[in-house]
């Protein structure tokens, strides 16, 4: 039985009530395949709506990059809305702009309304590294306020050095419309309100097989169950041979993160004084964030392919230590490693299988904020509304160069390349 990775959401998440494994033959009006944010956000939307919703995890719910993240609160997506505009017009810009601050709003409603306790805070850092960087923040600034974030604010060298303890940053940009929880406490809480909802969750229920049909049938070693609608919402953690139509243009890519033993509220407060969240404007970007107990949370780097490193912690306390030097030596008491789908255009891929089998995947690093308004799209387009589910499915899914056999060095060879840019501030 897979369990969750050692990290330190797992050692601090919130007591909950286990869900059983599927054992029988059900029937359902959807029947979502995956159990972290983007399978259990559909549910919970479809759930309120009245939807006879089951939810099949393979392992336990949040077991893949829902429980793993850094924990940061977003906005937008890898790509920005003027790469959106260059590459897909302006009408797909301004639909998506209308989209951009929505996931993160879509969070702190679930918070609120269903009294989810996941250490949210608001606010978070892009920080910049160069002045070219920099520069990019500033119209960054401008876009986003064009679509309605007026909770921005550009940071001077010594403005940053008011929110991070560290001489690598020449500025940045807060946003207070983004921010830090603990994932894995968000998403057992939604799926908590699932189960009010009349919603039926199964862990250890990894989907076998499925046959495509009126209705479709998915069984797992156990039971089946009998679906109006399929959704396919794994992502990284979806067995390739299950439907190797989603593998085909996506990669699954690793990212490590550790934990500091806990430091006293002084010292951690001399580090973030505002408990901002900070994330660095290169390619192969770090992330960092305070927990709730007081601990450096940091992670970085990319493991293209999904191999689990043998030693986080030396891949990672370098990273640390480079930005917090005041810090050198400190105990790392969790070190942990965790997937996420990358797309070759860095954009979600929405589409559809059959007519009555859909799927979501490829958040490429900003899950967090997207799988939230992905599930809420979803609900959307099952009742009849799709023109936003269609603004995501007509993105064209690239394939990567090379096929699935090379995608991974080649992808990890571009990635020299931009990291060179970033060493370099070009």
């Amino acid at each position: 039985m897979a369990e969750h990775t050692q990290s330190y959401y797992a050692a601090t998440a919130n007591p909950h009530e286990a869900w059983p494994t599927l054992d029988s033959s059900i029937d359902c009006d959807v029947c979502i395949v995956g159990g972290g944010f983007t399978g259990i956000s559909s549910a919970l939307f479809l759930a309120e709506a009245g939807y006879d919703v089951v939810v099949l995890e393979a392992a336990r719910i949040g077991f893949g990059a829902s429980g793993r993240n850094g924990g940061q609160v977003v906005n937008s997506w890898s790509r920005d809305i003027d790469v959106i505009e260059t590459h897909y017009g302006r009408d797909a810009a301004r639909l998506f702009g209308a989209m951009m601050f929505e996931g993160g709003n879509i969070i702190r409603d679930r918070i609120d309304r269903y009294a989810i306790q996941c250490d949210y805070r608001p606010g978070g850092v892009f920080a910049a590294l160069t002045s070219r960087q920099l520069t990019a923040l500033e119209a960054q600034q401008k876009r986003w306020a064009g679509y309605g974030n007026t909770q921005l604010q550009m940071l001077d060298e010594v403005g940053i050095k008011r929110q991070i303890a560290s001489e690598r940053y020449c500025g940045g940009l807060l946003d207070l419309a983004g921010g830090h929880l603990h994932p894995l406490n968000l998403v057992l809480g939604e799926a908590e309100a699932v189960r009010r909802h009349g919603g039926r969750i199964f862990e250890q229920s990894a989907v076998t097989q499925v046959r495509y049909g009126t209705p479709n049938l998915l069984q797992t070693a156990q039971g089946e169950v009998r679906a109006k609608f399929v959704v396919f919402a794994g992502n990284a953690y979806l067995a390739a041979a299950l439907e190797p139509r989603l593998a085909a243009k996506s990669m699954p890519c690793g990212s490590q993160i550790v934990a500091t033993a806990p430091l006293s509220a002084d010292r951690a407060l001399s580090l973030l004084p505002n408990h901002y969240c900070v994330e660095d404007c290169n390619y192969l970007l770090d992330y960092f964030r305070l927990t709730a107990d007081n601990r450096l949370l940091y992670g970085g780097g990319v493991v293209y392919g999904a191999r689990e490193p043998q030693d986080i912690e030396r891949l990672i306390r370098p990273k640390l230590e480079k930005t917090f030097p005041q810090l050198r030596g400190i105990a790392l008491e969790y070190a942990w490693s965790g997937n996420f789908l990358l797309t070759l255009s860095r954009m979600p891929q929405f589409g559809r299988l059959e007519h009555n089998v859909y799927y979501m995947q490829g958040d490429s690093g900003h899950g967090v904020t997207h799988t939230h308004l992905a599930g809420k799209v979803l609900a959307e387009a099952l009742r009849g509304d799709a023109e936003r589910f269609d603004t995501f499915a007509n993105i064209p899914h690239l394939p990567f160069p090379g096929g699935r056999r090379f995608q991974a060095p080649l992808t990890a060879l571009g990635a020299v390349w931009y990291s060179l840019r970033d060493r370099f501030g070009v």
